[in-house]
């Protein structure tokens, strides 16, 4: 096939890409984003297929059968603990906007900056070999494809770079990363273009393996049942094929198993997908279906399409790598070949874009600009916006991962198959996974015990894996491994302390998360945590409980110049950005900066949050620490002082303990004090309120009743006029002393309840009927919707029908003369009664919605003043409710009329008909 052909169907299949993205980033800024949607960030996880899954997987199942499932095995069986793991690792992500898994271990442990640096090492060391694959992938498709030579894919690697079609390969991505993820600074502001197009090369590698299956199976050959009868007549093809014979090994696949599952949390790639670029936590429901799902048909025909490949390639001088390629080529299938390496191409392609975008998100933000900001080469008065400047750092970034990608694929990469160095990689970054587990589950891991273990994991690993095949490449010296370092047999790195039966992989996976986790477990017990340290920690352990706040959650007080805070906002996030972020807090806060001097604690910990989403945390620690005001003196040092003598230790243990014992016994004090003041400032108002409710009634009856004794004479029309009114003033002072009597006894007595299974809609009913002749008599026009099925509550029926009654007695009193309208509303939602009464009277202001459950509370209207009643019929019916275990709630504007709700848990047991009844 033409090396034009190919070429230029490579470009033109990246432009498709940039038109999926471009066409994402368009909907997204017209308010329909299509990347919200749970199945394509689903399908964006899939980015964990590379081009080891599109190729080596086939390569690996041509040597060992099924061997090749453990990788995928692994992140199956993790899948459904997405909705608990991956979502708090979400949650926590986006709450402290932190952008890569160096940043999630840094921020953890009290925003370490040498923490930030060894984790991001690590990455970088582990992916690098990872993303050298990745060349090599796309190199071999392109040599086998513009020569139509299954042979081609040996490649030697001995070729000068300018002739190496890897080294532009390499640089072309390197462009493509660089205009698809640098344009934004702040990686927490989303890049919807790249989720939807890996989404859509997460479909296009799969259509591609698919059809290479289909045909093999169903061209090449006639049906499974044909291939795999020609494959057993074959001795070296049916000895895969058996379990026994391809040479299963249990304690192999376990750490396979294992490392794969890491892998899809801590691979920088997936932990960018997964969490930063996640636009919903609850995402992880559908994830934890559809990706296994994915996995699952991807690798259906990598069996077929190995043993395909062993019946054609009899001499063995095609890489088995290479089968998904060679198959349709042989067969004269060059459209099909054409569709396989696109499809190979974004396997490969899609990995590379993300982990170099994360790759250099950690180093810009973990190495460069700590260097820059000890160097004061950014901090300068003259320097005004760095946004331009750090992007760029991360775009050369960028081109130094591939470049050192490539080097290694020239160097080592080039003589090993795609899956034994993508193992490699995975126990490389499952160094990172004890500090990990223990910034979700354990509060007394520390940034020292982190520190140490991560260290100890990655020399013990770097030893066991790369080191051997540096030496096997001729990097190294040779005698390294065949006689240990320094020439000590116990320093093997296939053999290390004398174990020499496992496999290399589990071998050096074992010894060095064994290290690793073993490190960090004693040395945190051993030394102490910061202060800093223990608040990350309770973040990070308890996120749930802090969901509900909307402030900022660094506990440190600090104070600043709000010149300052604003400069390096302007200067790190741009001017636009940090107005915008600026106007966010003061909307929240309900505070206005203008004029200023100073910027609270809230504002500090607002900036630094949003400083980190762009600079990392331990930079931007570092950036707000050198303009705050002061800083409280750390535990770690206040412990230092008190370690100066045993006696001081102890003594000052004893004032600690005595100091909070008092503190809580002063809070208890502070809190009963303050709720006696309340209960008095309520006694005074409630004597106040019902002196004066009973003062305007038996001042009308004294003075009516008075007229009554000095006129004897009265005209009898006007004697019967005032004897109706001193009858219906008494009756009023006696509603009030019931309503009041009611109210006192409420909590009193409701220990005494008989609470029962009854049925709402009946007592509904029954109320309603009660107050008809008085909504007829009011020309009110009156609707009763009732649900078809039983609604039963848990309650008392009487008390349930005063809270019905007073409700449309509300109503009734604020509907308008002329046209009133009530709706009573009784419906089913989420297993709970929701009894609404709406009418069209004068409405209630937002800001008095609360204000009309207070006892002696009623609202005045300008046209007809203060209504009728005492003010307590809605007070005593939010007192039921709530002692029903429900919730009552008004919706209402003014002039626009009223509604209220009443919101009841549906009780579980379902009455009988004739138990209804007796209600």
């Amino acid at each position: 096939m033409s090396a034009t052909v190919v070429i230029l169907t490579s470009i033109a299949y990246l432009g498709l890409l940039f038109w999926v993205a471009y066409f994402a980033e368009r909907q997204e800024a017209k308010g329909r984003s299509i990347v919200n949607n749970p199945y394509i960030y689903a399908l964006s996880l899939a980015v964990f297929c590379t081009a080891w899954t599109f190729f080596g997987s086939v390569g690996r199942a041509a040597t060992t059968g099924i061997g090749f499932l453990h990788v995928y095995l692994g992140p199956v069986a993790v899948s459904p603990l997405f909705v608990i793991i991956l979502r708090k690792i979400i949650l926590i992500s986006k709450s402290l906007r932190i952008t890569s898994i160096a940043d999630f271990i840094s921020s953890r442990y009290g925003k370490s900056a040498a923490l930030g640096v060894i984790a991001t090492l690590i990455a970088v060391f582990a992916a690098i070999p990872y993303i050298s694959i990745q060349l090599k992938a796309v190199a071999i498709s392109f040599e086998i494809l513009t020569q139509n030579d299954p042979t081609a894919g040996n490649l030697s690697g001995q070729a000068p770079f300018y002739l190496d079609s890897a080294f532009f390969i390499a640089l072309a991505l390197a462009v493509f990363t660089i205009l698809f993820g640098t344009r934004h600074l702040d990686p927490n502001e989303r890049h919807e273009g790249l989720v939807a197009a890996i989404a859509f090369e997460s479909i296009i590698k799969l259509v591609a393996f698919l059809a290479v299956g289909i045909f093999v199976v169903y061209g090449a050959f006639n049906g499974f049942g044909d291939l795999f009868s020609k494959g057993m007549k074959q001795p070296e093809i049916a000895r895969i094929l058996t379990l026994e014979e391809s040479g299963f090994d249990a304690w192999d696949w376990f750490w396979s198993m294992l490392l794969s599952m890491f892998a899809v949390f801590m691979l920088p790639r997936q932990f960018h997908i997964a969490v930063v670029e996640n636009t919903n936590p609850d995402f992880t429901k559908q994830a934890a279906w559809v990706f296994p799902l994915y996995l699952l048909i991807i690798n259906i025909f990598v069996l077929p399409v190995a043993v395909g490949g062993l019946l054609h390639f009899t001499d063995g001088n095609v890489d088995p790598d290479t089968f998904v390629l060679d198959l349709p080529l042989i067969h004269g299938e060059n459209l099909l070949a054409l569709l396989v390496a696109l499809g190979g191409f974004s396997a490969a392609t899609g990995m590379v874009i993300v982990s170099t975008i994360a790759l250099s998100i950690m180093l810009s933000n973990n190495l460069v600009l700590p260097l820059l900001l000890k160097s004061k080469s950014i901090t300068g008065p003259n320097v005004k916006d760095l946004t331009k400047r750090l992007l760029g750092v991360r775009r050369v970034l960028i081109l130094l991962v591939l470049l050192l990608a490539y080097v290694y694929f020239e160097s080592v990469g080039s003589g090993y198959a795609l899956v034994s160095i993508g193992l490699i990689s995975f126990a490389g970054v499952a160094q990172l996974v004890p500090a990990t587990i223990g910034a979700l589950y354990w509060k007394q891991g520390n940034r020292v015990g982190a520190m140490a273990g991560m260290l100890t994991g990655f020399a013990i690993w770097f030893f066991c894996l790369p080191l051997p095949t540096l030496a096997e490449a001729g990097v190294l010296p040779q005698h390294i491994t065949e006689d240990g370092l320094f020439g000590i047999a116990m320093l093997k790195p296939y053999a290390l302390f004398g174990f020499g039966e496992m496999a290399p992989v589990a071998h050096g996976a074992f010894w060095s998360l064994f290290f690793n986790t073993l490190v960090f477990v004693i040395v945190s017990l051993k030394t102490r945590q910061s202060t800093l340290e223990v608040t990350q920690a309770d973040l990070f352990v308890d996120i749930h409980k802090y969901q509900s706040s909307s402030s900022e959650f660094d506990l440190r007080r600090r104070e600043a110049k709000m010149h300052d805070i604003l400069t390096l906002m302007n200067r790190f996030l741009g001017k636009e950005r940090a107005a915008v972020l600026l106007k966010k807090y003061e909307k929240a806060s309900g505070i206005s900066l203008a004029g200023e001097p100073f910027a609270a604690a809230g504002l500090v910990n607002y900036a630094e949050t949003h400083l980190a989403g762009a600079l990392g945390a331990a930079s931007a620690k570092v950036i707000i620490n050198s303009v705050v005001k002061e800083d409280p003196i750390s535990l770690e040092e206040m412990l230092e002082i008190l370690d100066q003598t045993q006696e001081a230790i102890r003594y000052g243990r004893a004032l600690e303990e005595k100091s909070a014992e008092l503190e809580r016994t002063t809070l208890q004090l502070q809190q009963a004090n303050d709720q006696l003041k309340e209960l008095d400032r309520l006694k005074e108002n409630f004597i106040t309120t019902v002196t004066h409710e009973l003062r305007t009634p038996l001042t009308s009856i004294k003075s009516l009743s008075k007229i009554l004794q000095d006129n004897t004479d009265l005209p009898e029309p006007q004697r019967e006029e005032f004897l109706g009114i001193v009858v219906s003033e008494s009756e009023r002072i006696t509603r009030l002393i019931n309503e009041v009597l009611d109210l006192s006894k409420l909590r009193s007595q409701s220990n005494s309840w008989e609470f029962k299974n009854i049925s709402l809609p009946l007592v509904t009913r029954s109320a309603c009927a009660g107050l008809q002749q008085l909504m007829k008599e009011k020309n009110i026009d009156f609707t009763l919707q009732l649900p078809d099925h039983e609604l039963i509550v848990n309650g008392v029926p009487d008390q349930l029908t005063q809270v019905v009654v007073n409700l449309v007695s509300n109503a009734i009193k604020f509907c308008p003369a002329e046209n009133g309208k009530i709706e009573v509303l009784l419906k089913k939602e989420n297993e709970q009664a929701i009894l609404s009464v709406r009418d069209n009277g004068i409405g209630i202001a937002p800001k008095d919605h609360s204000l009309i459950f207070q006892k002696f509370t009623q609202l005045s209207d300008s046209k007809t003043g203060k209504p009728q009643g005492s003010g307590l019929g809605l007070a005593i019916s939010k007192e039921i409710v709530e002692l029903h275990g429900g919730k009552i709630r008004v919706e209402s504007e003014q002039g626009k009329g009223a509604k209220l709700c009443v919101t009841l848990p549906i009780s579980s047991f379902a009455p009988s008909r004739n138990e209804i009844l007796k209600i």
